[in-house]
């Protein structure tokens, strides 16, 4: 065995006195301090940044888009789509003021699209986070007749696809589903309990200008455009971005603090899918 003779580097210091690098240990203790609170500030003004800016997070609590949305589905809306307006441009659900520009209240961006699934502020209240399918465009009319959706006097295609089963706390509710495919080219799944339900024949809506007229795919279970009092026709100004992806999905009947059914209860095959 190797045996170091050489004196251990020990201090000598007088009663009292402090050790020779305390001071240097002192500053370099408080820039170690300085810097951790530096990053978390700067990760926080990022986050705030990326969610006022880029992209927001939403949860659906309802079942008026299903099959497309399900209740527990948790997705990341685009700010940034159809540009910004009072309503877009906010930091949760707080508006933050600014110089607006462009047609209706908002800049930069475009249009929404037919067939986009978008979240927009309920015009009744102006705070209401809704999400819904953009179906009519500005100067459209749009009537239902037998539960078939007619744009500009044209019935819209829809083919039968296999029943849908709505699992729910007390019942199983069965639903007609169809593959709907709008003037655009736009085809996704709709849900229908008969043709003959209160929203399935209406008056003919004309769009205004600079407004929107949207709709639940689960047409007989969807409080929307075809309801004038309750939403009626959306403002440009009022949408808040775009439908993306889906990021987790947890089953409406798990309370968030059962952890232990956590593994049963999180649809893994819906995170990351998009919203089409």
């Amino acid at each position: 065995m190797l045996v170091s003779l050489r004196k251990p580097n020990r201090a000598i210091t007088a009663p009292g006195a402090a050790p020779k690098n305390a001071a240097a240990a002192k500053p370099a203790a408080q820039s170690s301090t300085l810097e951790t609170v530096k990053t978390v500030v700067y990760a926080v003004l990022i986050a705030l940044v990326v969610r006022t800016v880029l992209i927001e997070p939403f949860n659906i609590p309802s079942r008026s888009m299903l099959p497309t949305l399900l209740v527990g589905d948790y997705l990341f809306v685009s700010k940034y789509s159809y540009g910004y307006s009072r309503y877009s441009f906010s930091l949760f659900g707080v508006s933050i003021p600014f110089a607006l520009g462009g047609d209706y209240g908002r800049i930069l961006g475009h249009a929404p699209e037919r067939g986009d699934v978008a979240v927009f502020k309920l015009p009744r209240d102006n705070k209401t986070d809704y999400i819904k399918r953009v179906i009519g465009l500005p100067g459209d009319r749009i009537q239902m007749r037998d539960g078939i959706l007619n744009i500009n006097g044209e019935p819209v295609k829809r083919q039968p696809a296999s029943r849908y089963a709505d699992l729910d706390t007390d019942r199983v509710t069965h639903y007609r589903q169809y593959i709907e495919t709008l003037p655009n080219g736009v085809s996704h799944r709709i849900l229908e309990r008969s043709d003959d339900e209160a929203l399935d024949n209406t008056g003919v809506y004309i769009v205004p200008p600079g407004h929107y007229f949207m709709m639940g795919d689960n047409r007989d279970n969807s409080l929307d455009s075809r309801v004038p009092s309750a939403v009626g026709y959306v403002p440009a100004g009022n949408f808040v971005g775009r439908a993306e992806f889906l990021f987790f999905s947890i089953d409406e009947n798990t309370a968030w603090w059962k952890f232990w059914q956590w593994p049963a209860a999180i649809r893994f095959g819906r995170f990351f899918t998009a919203v089409d």
